[in-house]
């Protein structure tokens, strides 16, 4: 399970490291296999392991390629997956398209989701926290129906 936002230095080759606490998770999980795409919705790039990432997968082939916003799905979330292992060191490489499509330089935030990680460029990352918490002090959260129950 993965919580937490972590903000780490990208190296000069665009590698990240994976915070040690969720190391050993990672490795006994998926032998560090791990896959990076884009959201589709944020700024940021979502790094699930390879098994979290396999689910997606199922569920986007249940999708229609026929269907415009369907394959636009399809075709931005399969199209910028990049696989790749954490090495000895823990390290992971963020392919050179995403570090392109986030305009990541050095400083990012890794951002534990639970079953995945947000990896965003502090800037856009702190821009965000504050829209999402002006959103929630204004009382135009949206209070689904799921959200209605949830106490914290």
């Amino acid at each position: 399970m993965f919580r937490g936002a972590n903000a780490i230095n990208l190296d000069t080759k665009g590698r990240l490291t994976i915070p040690t606490k969720y190391r050993q998770s990672l490795i006994d999980d998926c032998q560090g296999q791990l896959v990076c795409t884009i959201d589709f919705t944020k700024k940021c790039l979502l790094l699930y392991p390879l098994p979290e990432w396999e689910i997606v997968e199922q569920k986007l082939l249940q999708l229609s390629t026929m269907h415009p916003t369907e394959r636009t799905l399809q075709r931005l979330l399969l199209g910028h997956a990049s696989e790749a292992e954490m090495d000895k060191s823990g390290r992971y490489l963020i392919a050179p398209i995403l570090r392109d499509f986030l305009k990541l330089n050095k400083s990012i935030m890794l951002v534990g989701q639970i079953n995945r990680f947000e990896i965003w460029d502090t800037e856009q990352w702190n821009a965000q926290i504050e829209e999402d918490l002006n959103l929630g002090q204004s009382g135009n959260f949206e209070q689904t129906e799921r959200l209605q129950d949830f106490r914290l």
